[in-house]
C-alpha cells in the first residue's frame, strides 16, 4: 500500500515550486481495468483555480522525476505498478482543505462522514462554512449540521447554474493546436 501522507510530503513542495497549490494526492485503483493503480495528483494555480495542460505536465515531469529520485535512494513509495495522473480539480471539486470550505462557503455540496453526525452520515446542501476546524452545513434534510474537519471521508462541490455563474471560465488556449494535431494524425 502506497503511503499517500508520504508522497503528498514528497509532491507539495515540487507543485509550490511551479507556483500551484496542491489540492489532493490519491491512490486509486486504474481506470485502464488491469487491477493497477494510479497516483492521482490534483492542483491548482492560485490565481485562476485550474490548472491547462502545459501546467498539468510541467507538474507531472516534476513529481516523476522526484519520485525517480526517491526511489533511486531505496524509498518504495509506491510497491507495484501505477500510473500518474495530473489535473485540476474542475468545477464540482473535492473539497480536501479548510480554505476550501471557506471559500466555496454558500455552494451546494455533498459530504460524506466518516461516522454518523447527528444521525447522519451524508450529507447535502449549502455549505455554511469553517471556524476553526468545525465545518457547517446547512443539509437539505436535517438542516446545520456541524462536525470536525477530520470526520470526512469525502466531500465535494454539486455543479449547479451559482456555481458555473461563480466559477471562473475555463482557459481554453491551445485547445485549437491539439484539434488540428488530431486531425492532421486522422489524415495521415
Amino acid at each position: 500500500m502506497a503511503d499517500v501522507e508520504r508522497l503528498t510530503a514528497l509532491i507539495e513542495p515540487e507543485a509550490a515550486a511551479l507556483g500551484f497549490d496542491l489540492v489532493r494526492v490519491k491512490m486509486i485503483p486504474s481506470e485502464a481495468g488491469d487491477g493497477g493503480q494510479a497516483l492521482q495528483i490534483m492542483a491548482e494555480d492560485p490565481a485562476t483555480g485550474q490548472l491547462v495542460i502545459e501546467q498539468c505536465a510541467a507538474l507531472s515531469r516534476r513529481v516523476s522525476d522526484a519520485i525517480d529520485t526517491a526511489e533511486e535512494q531505496g524509498e518504495t513509495l509506491i510497491p507495484g505498478a501505477y500510473h500518474l495522473e495530473v489535473s485540476s480539480p474542475g468545477i464540482d471539486r473535492p473539497l480536501t482543505r479548510a480554505k476550501d470550505f471557506a471559500d466555496w462557503a454558500g455552494h451546494e455540496a455533498k459530504i460524506s462522514l466518516v461516522e454518523k453526525v447527528d444521525g447522519n452520515r451524508n450529507l447535502r446542501g449549502n455549505l455554511v462554512g469553517i471556524e476553526g476546524d468545525i465545518v457547517t452545513i446547512a443539509d437539505n434534510r436535517a438542516g446545520e449540521v456541524s462536525f470536525a474537519l477530520e470526520q470526512i471521508h469525502s466531500a465535494k462541490l454539486v455543479l449547479t447554474d451559482e456555481l458555473i455563474a461563480a466559477t471562473q471560465p475555463l482557459d481554453t488556449a491551445g485547445a485549437e493546436d491539439i484539434l488540428e494535431d488530431q486531425e492532421e494524425k486522422a489524415d495521415d
